[in-house]
């Protein structure tokens, strides 16, 4: 994004950063992932001072992107709802389903557009909950092969995503190593997940960069250039 122009003002409320009141001092916000669920605001509080932001945007046509908890607060924030996924934790590499609405989509649709098969778009995905109802008004823009939510247009000028379009596998890697107890006692293998992501590297460093450039291009359209990014979880985290 900063190579697309955009100057990056990030928040880490996690650690103490406090959110700005509202968002006119900015073009854009975007949203990433945790491990902590879309309703853990007691324990959270800030996440509920995200969902005001997410509100206060889609008022005022403010471009957000949301991805994985990111998407997933955003579409709760709208009025929508999000629970544990029916068909057990994603992880790895997925490819994108997307559905006929996305090839429109003034944000996805130039990446609906890379490729006509399910795997031409890989994604990495490390997720236990999912988007099952989106709010009104929301448009489906990728569901897995198993119909589980993977991208939407949840309001004019708000989208999310629930795969990582900015892990790789040094990202992975080290969620893997936080998560190998865990996985070993459910059978998971996370480091046959680890080899799919690096065999993938290739495809995901010339996919994801596009979508960078598509929400910065949309930022830079809607004001002054500046995009609160939060909030950003350390590289352990993982949702």
């Amino acid at each position: 994004m900063r190579e697309a122009g955009v100057d990056l003002d990030v928040a880490r409320p996690y650690a103490g950063d406090v959110l700005p009141e509202d968002l006119t001092r900015y073009s854009g916000m975007l949203v990433l992932g945790g491990d902590m669920g879309a309703y853990d605001d007691a324990s959270h509080p800030w996440l509920t001072d995200v969902k005001r932001l997410v509100v206060s945007a889609t008022a005022d046509g403010t471009p957000v992107l949301g991805v994985c908890l990111g998407h997933q607060l955003a579409a709760v924030a709208l009025g929508g709802e999000v629970g544990v996924n029916a068909h057990g934790q994603q992880i790895g590499v997925l490819g994108v389903g997307w559905t006929r609405a996305a090839y429109d989509d003034r944000l996805l649709g130039p990446l609906a557009a890379l490729g006509t098969g399910v795997d031409d778009v890989p994604a990495v995905q490390w997720n236990n909950d999912v988007v099952t109802r989106l709010p009104d008004g929301g448009v489906d823009l990728a569901r897995t092969g198993r119909g589980e939510l993977q991208a939407a247009r949840l309001a004019p000028s708000v989208w999310g995503v629930q795969w990582h379009p900015e892990a790789g596998a040094e990202i992975i890697a080290s969620w893997a190593e936080h998560d190998r107890d865990d996985a070993l006692e459910r059978g998971v293998d996370v480091y046959r997940y680890l080899a799919d992501v690096d065999a993938a590297e290739e495809r995901l460093c010339t996919v994801w960069p596009l979508l960078a450039h598509g929400f910065a291009a949309l930022c830079l359209a809607s004001g002054s250039a500046r995009v609160a990014e939060m909030p950003r979880v350390a590289e352990t985290a993982r949702k």
